[in-house]
């Protein structure tokens, strides 16, 4: 039985052929049919559907080279040289959707981390590797607890690419507040007394939540990274009108994000329900614009509700 506050998002069957019929299939997706789409099948049997040099911003989170069950689908780990030809089974084509000013960010943990840098270096400039630290995760007695996971940042064009460090400062408290002259240097307190002071954003994140059953983000899936992560990414490395491409959607939460951000999006899932809980959250974000943790252009330490 489900906690009394569980605010995880379900699909009735009552509720499955009305979200179903706000999918497209591999089939249906053309030059004039794939923008603000979930588009439900495999990445590679749509992916040559798609115009080149469409997408702004890709963000690829691919299975892990991990034993891991996604509804219907089970991924198994294999050895790191399968993993690395699984890759490039597909990542060129994906890279041919970049536009020339385009940026692309993979996700993968720890031990994949060089083969992903490998096959990203072989077709585009690696600018940065950011590290996030992620709350769940298994104690180890033998080794130490695995609680993070990294995002390659990639560009087409070292010379001419979109990034606004700006959007995403964070405001931090000020434990050590110094003053010059008697006033405060880089920081302010408010009427409650709290002292922050709004920083730029470094490559190592620990200010996220991973979602859990009390926040109305979370789904069933099993790997759904937060809202307040895709934030960071899509403010940072695209405009508003923009277009963004997510080939392992998920449940949904890039294109929710990007929905919420006021950008174009498409996104492919082959699992039915991860489809169908995509559609539900974008139906949800069209009156639901809160991101946990980002409010008024600026980011909290922690994930705070929308002040």
């Amino acid at each position: 039985m489900s906690a009394p506050n569980n605010r995880t998002l379900t699909i009735s069957e009552e509720e499955r052929e009305l979200l179903r019929a706000d999918i497209i299939l591999p089939h249906q997706v053309n030059h004039q049919n794939y923008l603000n789409k979930i588009v439900c099948g495999d990445m590679k049997e749509v992916i040559h559907r798609l115009p080149k040099g469409f997408a702004d911003l890709i963000i690829l989170d691919p299975p892990y080279n991990l034993n891991k069950q996604f509804g219907k689908t089970t991924f198994k780990a294999t050895k790191p040289q399968d993993y690395a030809a699984y890759l490039q089974e597909w990542f060129s084509q994906v890279v041919e959707c970049l536009s020339p000013t385009g940026t692309l960010y993979l996700c993968g943990d720890w031990k994949s981390s060089a083969i992903l840098q490998q096959t990203i270096a072989e077709h585009l400039t690696i600018l940065n590797r950011i590290t996030w630290k992620r709350d769940k995760g298994r104690g180890a007695n033998l080794n130490w607890k695995n609680c993070l996971e990294d995002i390659w940042f990639a560009v087409r064009n070292p010379k001419s690419y979109t990034f606004h460090a700006d959007a995403v400062k964070i405001l931090h408290r000020v434990r050590a507040p110094y003053t010059l002259l008697g006033k405060a240097k880089d920081w302010q307190e408010d009427k409650q007394g709290q002292r922050t002071r709004l920083t730029y954003a470094s490559n190592f994140w620990d200010d996220l939540t991973i979602p859990f059953w009390s926040m109305t983000e979370n789904t069933e899936h099993p790997t759904q990274k937060p809202e307040k992560l895709l934030a960071k990414l899509i403010l940072a490395s695209s405009n508003q009108g923009d277009t963004i491409f997510d080939p392992f959607l998920g449940s949904g939460t890039s294109a929710v994000v990007a929905k919420k951000l006021n950008r174009n999006y498409i996104g492919i899932e082959q699992d039915e329900t991860y489809a169908m809980l995509s559609v539900k959250r974008l139906r949800i974000a069209e009156n639901d614009k809160r991101i946990q943790g980002y409010s008024k252009g600026v980011f909290h330490e922690r994930n705070v509700a929308e002040r």
